[in-house]
C-alpha cells in the first residue's frame, strides 16, 4: 500500500466517519501492571510456582466466548453483526474447529468493522524494548543466516521476540492480560511447522521446497530459544509448547505498513481469514490503535476477510488455520 494510500484509508477509518458504529470512551483497562520493566535479575518463571492452565493438546477446546467477552472489557469495539464463528465447513461441535470473523448484519462499503485498542496489540518492536538484554545476545547470534543475510536475520529476530513474549504469557497463565486470547488459539495446524518427515515426501517440489524451509526456521527458533535467561527448563524443553508458540506467530503475525518493520498480531483482528477479492481492509492510527473497515458491500451471513499477502505467492499460504 502506498504512502498516499495509507493516509487516506487512515482518514476514512476516523472516528468522524465511523457509520457502523459510533466510537465508546475505553474501559479503565490496561496492561502495564503486567508487563514489567525488564532488568536482568527479573524473575518470569511463573510456571515453576503457578501451572499453566492452557492446555496446548491438539483436542482442547477453543474458548472463544471467553474471548469475546474479554475483548469487549479490554476496550475492543466492533459492528454489532461482527461475530466469530466455526468456518462454514467446519462443524461447531469439533474441539479443532476454524473460527473465522462474519458478519450477521448487512455492512455496507465503508463501514467500521473493528477498533482495537494500541495496548492489545502484541507487537515485535515492543517486545524487543521489553526483553532485549545482554543475555539474549548468544539467541540472537543463533538466528543470524550464514550467508549474511540482513533482512532474513532481522526478520528472524522480530518473529523471535514475538515468540518468546508469547511463551512468557503462557507461562503467566490466568495471570496474564492475554490468557482469554490465547486460550482461543488452534492447537491444531495442518502447515509446515506441524508435518513429519514422511510428510515431506507427499508433496510437490515447490510445497516440499517451502515446507523445509519453515521447518529450519522452527529449528532456529527452537535453538535461540534453548539459550535463554527467563523461561522455565520445562517450557524450553516442551517440544510442543515452542511449536505452539511458533505457530501463533508465523500465521498471525503481519507487518505493520509504516516503514518500522513492525510485526503486529491484533486479538480479533487476527479472526479475518484470507480472500483473493478481501472484503475488509485496516490500518493503524499515530496511535498505535486499529481500525478496520469494509471496502465493499457485504450481506449478511457472510465471511469478513482481508488479504494476507500477494495471492500469486503460494508460501503464505501454506499456514492455514
Amino acid at each position: 500500500m502506498s504512502s498516499m494510500r495509507f493516509h487516506i484509508l487512515l482518514s476514512l477509518l476516523s472516528p468522524s466517519r465511523i457509520n457502523a458504529f459510533q466510537l465508546q470512551p475505553p474501559p479503565r483497562y490496561t496492561k502495564s501492571t503486567s508487563t514489567p520493566t525488564l532488568s536482568s535479575s527479573y524473575d518470569y518463571n511463573y510456571a515453576e510456582t503457578s501451572p499453566p492452565s492452557i492446555h496446548i493438546e491438539e483436542n482442547t477446546y477453543r474458548d472463544i466466548d471467553s474471548l469475546t467477552q474479554w475483548a469487549e472489557e479490554a476496550g475492543v469495539q466492533k459492528a454489532p453483526g461482527l461475530e466469530v464463528t466455526p468456518s462454514f465447513f467446519e462443524s461447531e461441535y469439533e474441539a479443532d474447529s476454524d473460527y473465522e470473523a462474519m458478519t450477521t448484519e448487512d455492512l455496507p462499503s465503508g463501514s467500521s468493522v473493528l477498533y482495537v485498542p494500541q495496548y492489545l496489540i502484541l507487537s515485535s518492536n515492543a517486545a524487543m524494548a521489553e526483553l532485549r538484554c545482554e543475555e539474549m545476545y548468544e539467541a540472537e547470534q543463533r538466528l543470524i543466516y550464514e550467508d549474511g543475510d540482513e533482512e532474513k536475520s532481522n526478520d528472524m529476530i522480530r518473529h523471535y521476540y514475538l515468540i518468546y513474549k508469547i511463551l512468557l504469557e503462557y507461562e503467566k497463565g490466568q495471570e496474564s492480560p492475554w490468557y482469554a486470547w490465547l486460550n482461543s488459539m488452534p492447537r491444531y495446524y495442518s502447515n509446515a511447522a506441524s508435518m513429519t518427515s514422511f510428510c515431506f515426501t507427499c508433496v510437490p517440489a515447490l510445497m516440499r521446497k517451502l515446507a523445509m524451509e519453515e521447518r529450519s526456521i522452527l529449528k532456529k527458533n527452537h535453538l535461540a530459544i534453548m539459550n535463554t535467561p527467563y523461561l522455565s527448563d520445562e517450557t524450553k524443553r516442551s517440544a510442543a509448547l515452542w511449536t505452539f508458540a511458533h505457530q501463533i506467530v508465523y500465521t498471525r503475525a503481519f507487518e505493520a505498513d509504516d516503514g518500522s518493520g513492525d510485526l503486529r498480531i491484533v486479538p480479533m483482528g487476527d479472526y479475518f481469514n484470507h480472500g483473493t477479492e478481501a472484503d475488509v481492509s485496516f490500518a493503524y492510527d499515530e496511535e498505535g490503535n486499529y481500525w478496520a473497515q469494509t471496502i465493499r458491500d457485504v450481506p449478511a451471513g457472510s465471511p469478513l476477510r482481508i488479504q494476507y499477502a500477494d495471492p500469486t505467492n503460494p508460501s503464505f499460504f501454506i499456514c492455514t488455520v
